[in-house]
């Protein structure tokens, strides 16, 4: 079981937060991507599809890295580093969820024909950045 989030990192998560999340790939290179951040409690996640290089890495290895900004102050930003879980549980609730909150959409309106949406949560094992008033978070 992961750690527990700090208030200011949930928060930050659910503001409209764009994540940059860093995999691996089979040959050891780095992959990073940008994703729509969303947390449950604290558990950290985001929404992508079957085929996509993301999901083929975190099956492969786990460990991952997720960065988010703040909107208020975009000096004051998280670091999150754990564990991922990849998961078709939920997924296809949570895509309508976020294009919700980053589109005003009621649906995710990119959906392919026979695309299969994957959740992926992150088990969370440390945080670093700096938070408001750019103090370290706790």
């Amino acid at each position: 079981m992961g750690i527990a989030l700090p208030q200011s990192v949930k928060d930050l998560l659910e503001d409209k937060a764009y994540g940059f999340i860093v995999t691996q790939k089979p040959d050891g290179a780095p992959q990073i991507t940008m994703v729509w951040m969303d947390v449950d409690g604290d558990t950290p996640q985001f929404n992508t599809a079957e085929g996509r290089e993301k999901p083929a890495n975190l099956r492969n290895n786990p460990n991952i890295i997720v960065t988010g900004q703040s909107k208020a102050d975009p000096q004051a930003y998280a670091a999150i580093y754990g564990k991922a879980t990849v998961t078709t549980d939920g997924a296809d609730a949570n895509i309508d969820k976020l294009a919700k909150r980053f589109m005003g959409l009621d649906a995710y309106p990119y959906r392919q024909d026979g695309e299969q949406r994957v959740l992926v949560k992150i088990d969370v094992e440390k945080v670093r950045g700096a938070g408001p008033g750019m103090q370290p978070w706790s």
